[in-house]
């Protein structure tokens, strides 16, 4: 017990809110402050992703024109994913698809999946320490389950470290169901403003970097190049490959000498995309880390590079993300 002090919160720690208003009517939000500069906005009636992420002040994430939306206005039907896609720090693609919308098998699938649009269950938060120090740490469930269909559960896991301005996401997929299933997630990491500006320097150590389309292999050569927001912006998509085991990427402002990485094992997470979109109001930068990439499912079938969970069988796939000054 400190006695300087008569609540714990003054120093750090986790308030649980309730939005009032507009589309975002009554949605949980957890504010996370780890004492150290790191805050967070954790939305646990969107499958616990990260709306916010701020470090000593300054925003780090990037937040839609859409805001903050309650999954009641989700609407699954083709881009409608779009409408109420909030970005924020962290949106989940998957776990039944990642990408573009199509009908692999007689499935129709929806851009980038439903799972963050499912609110999650059994959410809980404590102060925990292991070999890694003392942390705060949100626990939840959501469960991706229908009635003749996919019985898919995500079990979450946010660490935030008490001691050094870093974040461990531990999500645990299984299927709870009796068919082989088809796995897809894709980890949409979304960088903005003042992070993310003409002068960020961005790095990610790959050994091969593949544009999505011809529109974005024009501009391969200046990949890393961030640009001024500007109006009628197509956006650019570059998939990236990592010789051994760790891949990661970074970003740093040097207006504001604050900085973001992410690490991630490429044995698991095998697909890395950088979406970089300038356009006005829309300016962002995705770092996304997933098992496969946002082509659609059925491309990804052809391709050979469907992932697939079988009746009972799990996987766990764990995300880093270390917030720096360099100075």
């Amino acid at each position: 017990m400190n006695p300087y002090i008569g609540h714990g919160s003054q120093l750090y720690g986790i308030e649980e809110h309730r939005l009032v208003g507009g589309k975002g009517d009554g949605l949980r939000l957890l504010e996370v402050n780890n004492g150290n500069g790191l805050e967070m906005t954790v939305s646990p009636d969107r499958n616990c992703d990260i709306a916010r992420l701020r470090f000593d002040g300054v925003n780090l994430s990037y937040f839609s024109p859409c805001g903050y939306a309650a999954p009641a206005f989700y609407d699954r039907e083709g881009t409608n994913f779009l409408k109420t896609f909030t970005a924020g720090f962290l949106t989940t693609c998957g776990l039944e698809a990642v990408g573009t919308p199509c009908t692999d098998e007689g499935e129709e699938l929806p851009l980038h999946g439903s799972i963050a649009n499912q609110p999650a269950e059994q959410v809980c938060w404590s102060e925990e320490a292991d070999e890694n120090g003392k942390a705060l740490v949100i626990s939840s469930v959501t469960r991706d389950e229908v009635i003749f269909g996919r019985k898919l559960v995500l079990s979450r896991k946010i660490r935030v470290s008490l001691d050094r301005n870093e974040i461990r996401l531990t999500d645990r997929i299984e299927n709870t169901g009796d068919r082989r299933e088809p796995l897809e997630i894709l980890y949409h990491m979304n960088m903005g403003y003042p992070l993310l500006d003409e002068d960020s320097v961005v790095s990610i150590p790959s050994v091969q970097v593949l544009p999505r389309n011809e529109h974005a292999a024009e501009d391969l050569a200046r990949w890393m190049v961030m640009e001024k927001p500007q109006a009628g912006y197509e956006e650019k998509c570059y998939y990236h490959r990592f010789d051994g085991k760790t891949g990661s990427a970074s970003i740093w402002q040097p207006k504001h000498d604050v900085g973001l990485e992410i690490t991630f094992d490429t044995q698991e997470l095998d697909s890395f995309v950088e979406w970089k979109m300038m356009g006005v109001r829309d300016y962002v930068l995705g770092l996304e880390c997933g098992n496969c990439y946002p082509d659609g499912r059925d491309v990804m079938r052809k391709k050979g590079m469907l992932k697939f969970l079988d009746p009972g069988a799990g996987v766990t796939y764990e995300v880093k993300v270390r917030l720096f000054r360099k100075a």
